[in-house]
């Protein structure tokens, strides 16, 4: 389904990944989580199916990752401040709410800690989507949420958090909306704790070009052997 808006919100980067403090110090964290971020922008500027980006966020290094990464001709990037750090669904929402106002067919909500998405099986997710359906991609456990296609793109509200990837089959179901599971290997491995760490650094040290900030961000922090060497 062309002409969708990615939607991505960021949370301030100070408070971001938490769980990783034993891994990580907060320096390492937030250079890590700005690596992130440029990777997923990367992407999805390359995604043939998205027409807008949406970051939704009240952190200044997120903005100026954005507009270094904005997209090329013919994607638009729009910046929505949110100074109160509301919240992963609250965000997500005032995303929502602009793609309506901008009168889109289809969003897709995409997280900013998951830098080995693929534009390519984006692509392909957003040609299965069609209006009245929602997709939702779960994480490599299968109970969490990384990302949600919606068609329109208020088909539902969103509700990230523990085992979101059930309440989100269940409120589209109460609402009438087709419903799939989309399992997406580029958009399953999400970074919270230091097993996904582990999982992600493991990754990279196979394929770095999968993301290469996230990659040169880890080399730095003597995580990732040096390409160099």
């Amino acid at each position: 389904m062309g002409g969708a808006i990615a939607i991505i919100p960021v949370k301030r980067f100070g408070a971001a990944k938490q769980r990783l403090l034993e891994a990580l110090d907060r320096r390492g964290r937030v250079a890590l989580v700005g690596a992130m971020l440029a990777d997923v922008l990367a992407a999805v500027r390359r995604a043939e199916q998205v027409d807008r980006v949406i970051v939704v966020t009240g952190e200044r290094r997120a903005e100026r990752i954005a507009l270094r990464r904005a997209p090329g001709a013919g994607v638009g990037l729009e910046i929505l401040r949110d100074p109160k750090d509301l919240g992963h669904s609250q965000a997500a929402t005032l995303g929502i709410v602009r793609a309506r106002a901008l009168g889109a067919e289809c969003a897709v909500l995409l997280p900013g800690d998951c830098p080995l998405l693929d534009p390519a099986e984006l692509d392909a997710a957003l040609r299965r989507q069609r209006s009245g359906r929602v997709a939702i991609v779960p994480d490599r456990h299968g109970t969490g949420t990384n990302a949600l296609l919606l068609a329109p793109p208020n088909a539902i509200g969103p509700a990230f958090g523990p085992d979101s990837c059930a309440r989100h089959a269940q409120r589209a179901r109460r609402a009438g909306l087709a419903v799939e599971i989309e399992r997406l290997d580029s958009l399953g491995l999400d970074l919270d704790t230091p097993a996904d760490l582990d999982e992600l650094t493991a990754t990279l040290e196979r394929e770095p070009d999968l993301a290469p900030q996230t990659a040169g961000e880890l080399e730095r922090s003597g995580r990732l052997r040096s390409r160099a060497s």
